[in-house]
């Protein structure tokens, strides 16, 4: 079904049910991991730093859930030792009128990371086979046509040195209810709240199946789709943490080559360091 981190293996029947959203791995509280998150933040900067001076590769982190799991405070909490130059952040909301000119997949490939980038994706091209097809907007046929299409467009980014991680943050709908109220009961945390996520959330049954179609029809070896119970947001961020050290240990990056005929600069820049 799935690896330690929640990989999904490709071709395989996907039933959410099969997650706990609480599960932590029998880790107790984040205290208990804080030295191995300290050393993984810094691992992660030393190879985003060696992604950036290479310039051949680059990394696409997409992050998928429903309302209220988190997709925001994860990306602020993994990334936040990264060197802002080398890392972009997108959020898909409703298309605009120019974008729906285009096909679906047009808003998505203009921000997609050059070489040498990071690149977040708050919700991403998969909305076009999720609340489109949970309101009708798209019919099965199309919506599982749609994926196909955005697996052809993952395999290009991929043949163009783009590694694409798919990251879904699984919570519970009990979790997702006490998050809405929160945000209610607290002014502060207003601003987050839309009252359309009311109105979404009555709909938690056809997104957890077409989410699960995604997940099954989507998942690849070289783009895999990961399953983060996200019910404990330590925890969440502790493993979607380990995902981005992972995939950039295993992308094998390299220092850029040396160049001998820098040597030649050095004599001039001794002499005026000797004159001080």
């Amino acid at each position: 079904m799935s690896n330690s981190l929640g990989m999904l293996t490709p071709g395989k029947k996907v039933s959410l049910k099969d997650w706990d959203p609480k599960d932590t791995q029998d880790i107790k509280n984040k205290e208990e991991i804080q030295q191995e998150t300290d050393q993984l933040k810094e691992r992660f900067a030393e190879l985003q730093s060696k992604l950036f001076t290479e310039k051949k590769q680059a990394v696409l982190f997409v992050f998928q859930g429903m309302d209220c799991s988190g997709k925001d405070g994860v990306i602020r909490h993994v990334f936040s030792n990264l060197n802002p130059a080398g890392v972009t952040v997108h959020s898909f909301k409703s298309p605009t009128a120019e974008e729906l000119s285009h096909d679906f997949l047009w808003r998505a490939h203009s921000v997609t990371p050059g070489r040498g980038y990071i690149a977040a994706f708050n919700r991403s091209y998969y909305e076009d086979v999720l609340i489109t097809r949970v309101h009708g907007q798209v019919s099965d046929k199309l919506a599982k046509r749609n994926i196909k299409h955005i697996k052809h467009f993952e395999q290009l980014l991929l043949d163009c040195g783009v590694k694409v991680v798919k990251i879904f943050l699984h919570i519970s709908k009990q979790f997702q209810l006490e998050k809405l109220i929160d945000r209610i009961e607290k002014p502060h945390k207003n601003w987050k709240l839309d009252p359309s996520d009311l109105q979404e959330r009555k709909f938690w049954k056809q997104y957890t199946q077409y989410y699960e179609d995604v997940l099954e029809l989507s998942a690849t070896k070289q783009a895999p789709w990961y399953v983060v119970p996200s019910d404990n947001r330590w925890y969440r961020d502790y493993t979607v943490l380990r995902i981005a050290v992972q995939t950039l240990e295993e992308m094998k990056l390299s220092d850029p080559d040396p160049r001998p005929e820098l040597q030649s600069l050095l004599p001039e820049l001794y002499k005026e360091r000797d004159k001080k």
